[in-house]
């Protein structure tokens, strides 16, 4: 199951700048090895999502050195997994230069429609983009200094990212004090997780039938000071449901309203 949040621009530009004139330690450099640009590229992403797609070939990852995917360091290939991805990490889409928003990146290409280099938009200037890179490294570089015969730029519209498949609305719900999971539950991830239908349902031996059942335990969970946990029916036996007749002789014994 994945869910989607926003991309971070702010993060993914502060990365961009800081390491557009130097390398960062933690990644192979590609300097020599066809271009740092689009791994350079990849980390300034990742920095603004930090989360990977690690399906082999076709996903976008780095592990270690010699351990990473096609789109992590290639130009067509970062390309086609932003614009088509459908499963976790970033994705995109193919939009004007001129609608370029901080952290998107650019790519130039020649006429024969190979693209060679990728950029990362860092700000504007004059309706011009600046650009971080590596090879030739570059520190918020307007666009127009460059020499292509075509561009195109993408647009990181999300990050999505896998979570539990849970049921966090039990324990609130058993005790009839909300329907919606607390937020330090679902943060914490305190809840039971659902079971798939090839998963196998745990069972309990049947009590035999004069067995009576204990009283199941209240969630540990405390309400709301405004909401006081009200007994559950596996709490109370059926005769804690019977009132007394009031005595209609004393008129002290009826009870209170």
């Amino acid at each position: 199951m994945t869910a989607i949040k926003p991309y971070h621009r702010i993060h993914a530009v502060e990365y961009a700048r800081t390491w557009a004139l130097s390398r960062n330690p933690l990644f192979s450099r590609f300097d020599a090895f066809g271009g740092d640009c689009t791994n350079f590229v990849s980390q300034c992403i990742f920095a603004g999502s930090c989360v990977m797609n690690e399906t082999p070939t076709f996903g976008w990852y780095y592990r270690a050195q010699g351990d990473y995917a096609p789109a992590w360091t290639g130009v067509p290939f970062l390309y086609n997994f932003l614009t088509d991805n459908m499963d976790v990490g970033p994705y995109g889409t193919e939009i004007p230069i001129e609608s370029a928003e901080m952290g998107d990146i650019i790519q130039l290409g020649r006429s024969d429609g190979t693209f060679y280099h990728t950029l990362i938009v860092t700000g504007m200037r004059d309706g011009v983009p600046l650009i971080c890179a590596h090879d030739n490294d570059a520190l918020d570089r307007p666009l127009n200094t460059y020499v292509y015969d075509q561009a195109r730029c993408v647009h990181i519209a999300g990050v999505r990212f896998a979570i539990p498949v849970t049921d966090c609305c039990y324990s609130g719900m058993l005790s009839g004090t909300s329907i919606f999971p607390s937020p330090v539950s679902a943060a914490a991830l305190s809840c039971f997780p659902l079971f798939d239908a090839d998963d196998e349902m745990p069972t309990e031996p049947a009590p035999d039938d004069d067995t009576v059942l204990p009283p199941m335990e209240a969630p540990s969970e405390p309400a709301p000071a405004e909401l006081p946990i009200q007994p559950r029916p596996a709490d109370r036996l059926p005769e804690d449901f019977v009132l007394p007749l009031p005595d209609m002789a004393a008129e002290s014994d009826l009870p209170a309203d």
